[in-house]
């Protein structure tokens, strides 16, 4: 048994995790992985040894929401020891490509995707990233040669997404030059779904009081155990997205569950493409100390607002504790009336089958 699998199970004895077939499927294809990244470099070429970048596939984990994807993907990331390895949110990673792209053009580079995927595949010979998504027209006519460029310079890729790699962009504008990337994957790629009808993350919270008032004294202990029943035995760390060239932080992330104080999100300068961003990378947010809302605080109501219509168009899990029930959090001021709405999602978003 290797490491990887040893802590696996380990986690497993300890209660931290369930028992999971497909998770387990998924697990020994990143053993078997981590196996072929370590074996001596094979002889060819000029200078001595080198690796064959062909001759190691790429992976593509995808299933439903909860299933363990990002989770396994951080496990194998943590003990793999592959030199100049990197770990980014697919958004995240997009977007730096992007702003990079945009330098190397203004330098007169008539090709801009070949420097960039160079400079990538010198830092990453291992690079994952988590919830492969393609929502953008900018990001689907560049992927296939991005990648391909990658791959072909000796990079090996661990990607996580909820869709099959048939499904990626499905309906987007142009799809029919997207395409070559889904062949990409199935060429480059070894597909595993994680088909367990099991939603983790929905068991943890299933029956859990999901919104807390007051915020302070055993609602404040309340949610930090649902913190950390959700990390699982991981570590949270601090994660940046980049949106339109302005960063915007979660303290506290880990495994795409974040955890943030009110003021964190809602008393900074965001906008709607900020709090998009973030339910792009979130699936569960616990959000505390919402304060009670009224003219005083006008701004940050607005953004409030903002962050609940994304998080709920996206079906983001929402744990959160305030200064009073939903429909008693504004009341008066402008505004007040069309909070409503806000107040009609947040308890929606406390049902039992929320998210699923």
């Amino acid at each position: 048994m290797g490491l990887l699998q040893k802590t696996y199970q380990d986690r497993i004895a300890a209660g931290d995790l369930e028992d999971d077939s497909g998770q387990r499927a998924a697990l020994a294809a990143l053993t078997d992985l981590e196996a072929k990244l370590e074996e001596p470099a094979r002889r060819g070429g000029l200078f001595g040894f080198r690796k064959d970048p062909q001759r190691i596939p790429s992976i593509y984990l995808w299933g439903g929401v909860g299933r363990g994807k990002s989770m396994l993907m951080d496990m194998f990331f943590d003990f793999s020891e592959a030199e100049n390895k990197m770990r980014s949110h697919f958004l995240e990673f997009m977007q730096g490509v992007h702003a990079e792209m945009n330098v190397a053009r203004k330098q007169g580079v008539s090709d801009a995707i070949l420097p960039v995927a160079a400079a990538i595949s010198e830092k990453a010979r291992l690079l994952c990233l988590d919830e492969c998504q393609i929502d953008d027209i900018a990001d689907a006519m560049i992927v296939g040669r991005l990648f391909e460029t990658i791959i072909a310079r000796g990079t090996v890729v661990v990607t996580t997404s909820n869709r099959p790699p048939q499904d990626l962009y499905r309906d987007g504008i142009n799809r029919h030059l997207f395409l070559p990337f889904i062949e990409l994957i199935g060429e480059k790629f070894d597909i595993h779904e994680i088909g367990s009808g099991t939603d983790h993350r929905q068991n943890r919270l299933a029956g859990e009081v999901k919104y807390f008032v007051p915020p302070a004294g055993e609602n404040a202990l309340r949610i930090d155990e649902i913190w950390q029943g959700l990390l699982s035995g991981g570590i949270s760390h601090s994660y940046t997205l980049t949106v339109n060239n302005r960063k915007v932080i979660l303290n506290h992330y880990c495994n795409g569950v974040a955890r943030a104080a009110f003021w964190d999100l809602c008393g900074q300068p965001y906008g709607p493409a900020d709090f998009l961003a973030i339910s792009q990378a979130v699936r569960v947010l616990l959000l505390e100390n919402i304060p009670l809302l009224s003219r005083s605080n006008y701004n940050e109501a607005r953004r409030f607002v903002m962050l609940i219509d994304a998080l709920y168009e996206r079906r983001v899990h929402l744990i959160a504790s305030a200064a009073a029930q939903p429909e008693k959090l504004y009341v008066e001021g402008v505004g007040s009336f069309e909070f409503e709405r806000t107040a009609s999602r947040l308890y929606e978003m406390q049902s039992c089958g929320w998210g699923l």
